[in-house]
């Protein structure tokens, strides 16, 4: 059963909601609270269970994390378990002492993209949807690498990995298996999407693409930008299937 959030820690989280630098995205400043938070160190699998999300999408935010020496990685001995691996060591994570900067100059995100892709824009770059979706599909196959194959493969898991992947990044993606579909309900590219969607989208599904190229799962995403602010996106990812 999760303890009631202290002031304390509410506090905490408003200030490091402005250290983006270090502390990454929504979810990964939410999984630092936790680990903070926690009576014990946490293992991959306990923030996974907290987050619903993938164990190997939890140890690459807690990795990251300890890079930045706001984590420290301590092992414990996994008692009463049997068979293979048991008694292994578990690689656990605990908050450490390292101060955060209350004078760090607060970073806007969305400002940020704007005059990048206004930047981009001027560069004379010919075709900007395409270098967008190519870039976007590069970056999904490097996420992809870093967090590893999911522990099933097939379609459905890799639809599940995918929306887990992304959740991780700063999306709030979720899978209609039924549908063939994912549905985003949140975009961290927060105005800059609504300005320039089409370059967003096309990043969007470039990501998307690279993910599952990274899964050996051969799609083309097709999306469909909300047509309100409280729609979800939805995002057609029907896939042939290539196993390894």
């Amino acid at each position: 059963m999760s303890q009631p959030i202290s002031a304390e820690s509410r506090q905490l989280d408003r200030t490091i909601g402005d250290l983006t630098a270090a502390l990454g995205d929504p979810t990964r400043r939410a999984i630092f609270i936790a680990v903070r938070e926690s009576g014990e160190p946490m293992t991959s699998s306990d923030v996974a269970g907290l987050f619903g999300i993938h164990a190997n999408v939890a140890r690459h935010h807690l990795d990251k994390l300890a890079g930045e020496g706001y984590l420290r990685v301590s092992h414990r001995r996994q008692n009463g378990r049997s068979g293979p691996g048991a008694g292994r060591p578990a690689k656990c994570y605990e908050s450490t002492s390292k101060e955060i900067d209350l004078h760090f100059p607060t970073r806007r995100a969305d400002v940020l993209i704007e005059l990048l892709l206004r930047v981009i824009a001027r560069a004379g770059v010919s075709d900007l949807k395409a270098a967008a979706e190519a870039v976007g599909r590069e970056y999904g196959r490097e996420i992809a690498a870093e967090i590893g194959s999911p522990d099933e493969r097939g379609y459905d898991e890799a639809v599940k990995a995918v929306a887990e992947a992304m959740t991780g990044v700063g999306f709030h993606m979720s899978p209609d298996l039924d549908r063939h579909r994912l549905l985003t309900s949140f975009c961290p590219f927060g105005d800059a999407a609504t300005g320039h969607p089409d370059v967003v989208c096309s990043l969007d599904r470039g990501m998307v693409g690279g993910l599952f190229e990274q899964l050996s799962q051969g799609c083309e995403p097709i999306l469909h930008p909300s047509p309100a602010d409280d729609d979800a996106c939805v995002t057609e990812v029907q896939v042939a299937i290539t196993s390894r």
